[in-house]
């Protein structure tokens, strides 16, 4: 079994093609502005995660929303950048709401800042951390999975 991709299912395709070939960056690999479908690079290495929805909720400032109540997401769109605050400056340029200031999550090793597509999908930017910025805990999880 190989990943392929995962399919977010748009209502307003126009403005999601717009939003991740224009205003992302994205280089449309198939499909165009006016079709149905389109595919995007995205320079995927590795393609699933699973991670506490409660703990993302207390990320993006939407504590206490349950996955039940639809306030809570089901899922995020995880972008490695080279620099959480050089992308969250361009991208705020180009008109981007963002949820979140870029900011440090040691528990996590992580700078992150989150945003919305027109469709209301979360996407989180993150860029690691030096190791001397990472919570005790993390460092000691890090010694045991990485063997």
């Amino acid at each position: 079994m190989k990943f392929n991709n995962i399919r977010l299912l748009v209502n307003d395709f126009n403005k999601c093609f717009t939003f991740y070939n224009d205003i992302l960056g994205l280089k449309c690999t198939w499909g165009k502005l006016g079709d149905n479908f389109a595919s995007f690079d995205f320079g995927i290495e590795s393609g699933l995660a699973l991670f506490k929805a409660d703990l993302m909720s207390v990320a993006i400032n939407n504590a206490g929303a349950k996955k039940n109540d639809n306030l809570q997401d089901s899922f995020a769109i995880i972008v490695q950048v080279n620099s959480v605050d050089e992308t969250y400056t361009d991208l705020k340029k180009k008109g981007v709401k963002f949820i979140t200031e870029p900011m440090d999550m040691p528990a996590w090793g992580i700078r992150v800042s989150h945003f919305r597509d027109p469709e209301n999908n979360l996407i989180e930017l993150f860029n690691s951390l030096p190791k001397d910025k990472w919570n005790e805990h993390l460092i000691e999880d890090e010694k045991e999975f990485k063997k």
